[in-house]
């Protein structure tokens, strides 16, 4: 047998191995392609009103989630929701690890000046309400998908950095960085290629969890109405129709497939999150250390009958 095939399968294949985090993709994936390839096909139209169907027409073969308040087609304001609400949510969880990993590597590796001044602006963005300072944030810079993904990016990225930070503390000490920096190598270079790729497994873990909490965050701020604004539509903005006490009991098919597409996303990023982690997870991914703790675990309750 190979010494490859004896040490285990890449991660990726270790992920489609597991069979949560494998359905969990599936969804992510089927989403995306629906949301980006249904409007073309079916010609979907998310701000015509049909003045036929009516005002709270009820789902129907032309409608089959039935028209909002001025008569728009719900599905097409659904899949165009999906849009803004699944870009809102990758985008800045792509922003957050563009800020927070270059940031975490210079703290966990310069130390000094730089692991103050990073960390100490760490606890003080955390150290506020999270929702009231991204509600404060947005309300400045005007509602936008754009802003939207600014402010979750910019906000989010403390997370990440202190992963980056603390696993970086410990790799700083390792042989092969020490060796490094004896043979004069850059601090870039150094960072880029010896630290990088021995602290970023967690923030791969991270990522889809930092997304799932902006999807929750833009449909929180679009619910209370300084979100994404009509006539733009998002899962958010289409639950806020909820709030209407006649639309919550007479008509659940106004606010329920939204708010279904937004938790059934959040659970699956999710699931992808815990999947990375048991796919990166090096006690995991060797099989002597699965050996080892399957032979201490047989072992324990024999030992506590002797003693």
């Amino acid at each position: 047998m190979r010494r490859g095939e004896r040490s285990g399968r890449s991660p990726l294949a270790r992920l489609l191995r597991d069979r949560r985090a494998a359905l969990c993709l599936a969804i992510l994936a089927a989403e995306l392609l629906a949301v980006l390839l249904l409007p073309p096909l079916l010609g979907l139209e998310p701000y015509a009103s049909d003045l036929e169907a009516g005002f709270w027409a009820p789902p129907s073969a032309a409608h089959p989630l039935g028209t909002d308040d001025v008569g728009r087609d719900l599905l097409a304001r659904l899949v165009y929701g999906g849009r803004v609400s699944l870009g809102v949510g990758l985008c800045s969880a792509a922003l957050s690890a563009l800020v927070g990993v270059p940031l975490g590597l210079l703290a966990g590796y310069r130390r000094g000046a730089w692991e103050f001044w990073i960390m100490r602006l760490a606890d003080v963005l955390q150290s506020f309400p999270s929702i009231v300072l991204v509600l404060c944030l947005v309300t400045l810079a005007g509602p936008s998908a754009v802003n939207l993904v600014l402010v979750l990016g910019l906000l989010g990225w403390t997370d990440i950095a202190r992963l980056v930070y603390g696993n970086t503390l410990s790799v700083r000490e390792k042989e092969y960085v020490l060796a490094a920096r004896a043979l004069g190598g850059r601090t870039g270079r150094i960072l880029r290629r010896n630290i990088l790729p021995n602290v970023i497994s967690p923030v791969w873990c991270a990522l889809p969890l930092r997304a799932g909490r902006a999807i929750l965050s833009e449909s929180s701020l679009s619910f209370l109405g300084v979100g994404i604004r009509t006539p733009q539509a998002s899962w958010g903005g289409l639950i806020q129709y909820a709030a209407s006490l006649p639309v919550l009991a007479e008509r659940p098919w106004v606010w329920v497939p939204p708010a279904a597409c937004m938790l059934l996303t959040v659970f699956c990023l999710q699931g992808v999150g815990d999947g990375l982690r048991d796919a990166l997870d090096s006690k995991i991914r060797n099989p002597s250390h699965r050996k080892l703790n399957s032979f201490f675990t047989k072992s324990g309750p024999k030992c506590d009958k002797i003693n």
